[in-house]
């Protein structure tokens, strides 16, 4: 039985393969993939460089090519894998299809899995049960844990089984004198909060100019919208340094709700 972690280097997925390497759990894994879409901030790279040496099983990186390449490189279908909002010319707005976790996270962990287990592109694997899937969803998502689509891959949630929420996971980090990770996601990921803009914006002002301009470029529409319609990066389907940032306090309002914590990236 091949133990795999998926590991997006963000915290859950951080806190389970660092728990694994303390023996937290009854087996050790015997290596952790991470998918790299060519769109991650460089404090993904930079902590996923620290997390390698902290592990006592090997990580692979694997990658389905640029994402944004695919974004930024003109093709004939204009083809968006990522779910941008879209708001045509009447002013009604969408959200485009939303592919990119299929094609550049579960696709290349799941060729990478077979490469290990040393099936072939076009064997069948059978129904026998032969990889556990580690997947670093918490309690507070526990609606996200789903089997997986293969029969020959079982997911497990370990920290599911440990009762562990979000927060179980950064108090573990610090108890354990681990620093803590940022959350992964794309630079562009149009399901940002507005508070993951403001610090993208203020500690990474590089990155932010960069979203900014690929903001400019992904106005026109995938071949799923309407031709009349214009993508954006922000859900106010306005240019993302147009957007007013501030928070609920700085604009004279009181938001007793949480900022949403994204999608993707666990």
């Amino acid at each position: 039985m091949l133990n795999v972690i998926s590991l997006g280097a963000g915290v859950q997925s951080s806190t389970m393969a660092l728990m694994a390497a303390n023996n937290s759990f009854d087996v050790i894994p015997d290596c952790g993939i991470f998918a790299d879409t060519g769109w991650e901030p460089a404090s993904i790279y930079k902590w996923l460089d620290w997390l390698e040496q902290q592990l006592p099983y090997p990580v692979y990186r694997v990658s389905a090519g640029s994402l944004i390449d695919n974004l930024t490189q003109t093709k004939k279908n204009n083809y968006t894998p990522v779910p941008f909002y879209i708001k045509d010319d009447k002013g009604n707005k969408s959200i485009g299809r939303r592919q990119c976790t299929n094609e550049y996270k579960i696709q290349p962990i799941r060729k990478k899995i077979r490469d290990l287990l040393g099936i072939k592109k076009h064997q069948r694997a059978g129904k026998e049960v032969l990889v556990r899937q580690w997947i670093g969803i918490t309690t507070d998502e526990a609606l996200r844990a789903k089997p997986n689509r293969d029969a020959f891959i079982e997911n497990i949630y370990p920290l599911i089984t440990k009762g562990m929420h979000r927060h179980d996971c950064i108090r573990w980090m610090e108890k354990n004198n681990f620093p803590k990770p940022s959350k992964s996601a794309c630079i562009g990921c149009p399901f940002r909060s507005d508070a993951e803009w403001r610090d993208l914006k203020t500690e990474s002002p590089e990155e932010w100019d960069h979203a900014v301009n690929v903001d400019r470029l992904i106005r026109k529409p995938s071949t799923y919208g309407t031709h009349t319609a214009q993508q954006y990066m922000h859900k106010q389907c306005v240019p993302l340094d147009q957007v007013d940032l501030r928070t609920a306090e700085d604009k004279g309002q009181y938001n007793f709700l949480n900022e949403c914590e994204g999608m993707c990236g666990v």
